[in-house]
């Protein structure tokens, strides 16, 4: 199989199932809840199975596609945007995948147009990261120090900043979500960083002791929220917290707060 159509086939497995552990923790919750919540994870998973079983997209936004891709020079970058743009293209007819690229100055729709960041690497793999449209709009970034909440140029002032994104965000991202947090950096970099937290798996293990403790300390603050499911209320706001730290300027102490909504779709292609 040729990269183009190894790519087509990525995309039809992120649009139209969901990772195991992503569905296994929507399981678990449904489990933990009462009333309205438990009924809207019950919703959730029957339109997860109803996806599978039917092949159609999980949601109707099908999402920004977005790549990530560790290069190990096997291919040009040339042939592997070339590849990425003509699976786009076909994946937008065929799945069909919703053409949700906008020209900003005419407001005419072209389709889609994927995002790619390369990294050099030692091998040839690709991630794709689907990132729906609301999900997207409650994304935050924080300067730190901040006096609105009181929040200093620590991981408590941090953690004060993700709560307060999760709080002003309530169900308009589609909750339960799961969390990209990234610390430091400059601006872009930040974001970039928090946005590629969505790509970790629900129940890996920060290597880091630090932020391992940060994010499990932040899994239980944003549920205690109560926001639950879609914002109808209960005990789960959020799936899981991934979080990074990166080098800063001394002037400088950003936080980026990057959501995933409940149909996080990705998906990973490793090249043999």
């Amino acid at each position: 199989m040729n990269l183009k159509n190894s790519i087509f086939e990525l995309y039809k497995d992120a649009s139209l199932e969901l990772p195991i552990d992503i569905v296994d923790a929507l399981k678990e919750a449904e489990k933990n809840e009462d009333g309205m919540a438990k009924r809207a994870i019950a919703s959730i998973i029957k339109n997860i199975g109803l996806a599978k079983t039917n092949k159609v997209p999980i949601c109707q936004d099908t999402g920004m596609p977005i790549f990530y891709v560790e290069d190990d020079g096997k291919f040009s970058r040339k042939e592997i945007v070339n590849a990425i743009d003509g699976a786009t293209k076909l994946a937008t007819e065929k799945i069909p995948l919703r053409a949700n690229a906008v020209d900003t100055l005419t407001g005419i729709g072209v389709g889609n147009k994927p995002v790619i960041h390369f990294e050099d690497s030692d091998k040839f793999r690709i991630k794709l990261l689907l990132k729906g449209g609301g999900s997207e709009n409650v994304t935050q970034v924080y300067s730190l120090p901040n006096p609105e909440l009181k929040a200093e140029r620590t991981l408590e002032g941090a953690s004060k900043c993700v709560l307060d994104a999760v709080y002003k965000a309530q169900g308009k991202g589609c909750p339960p979500y799961i969390l990209g947090v990234a610390i430091g950096g400059n601006i872009e970099e930040t974001l970039l960083h928090a946005k590629k937290q969505l790509l970790r798996k629900i129940d890996d293990e920060n290597e880091n002791k630090v932020l391992n403790e940060f994010e499990k300390d932040l899994f239980e603050k944003t549920n205690a929220l109560g926001i639950g499911p879609l914002g109808l209320g209960g005990k789960t706001t959020v799936l899981a917290v991934k979080a990074a730290a990166l080098y800063r300027h001394p002037a400088t102490y950003f936080v980026g707060v990057s959501f995933g909504c409940w149909s996080s779709r990705k998906g990973e292609l490793k090249w043999k």
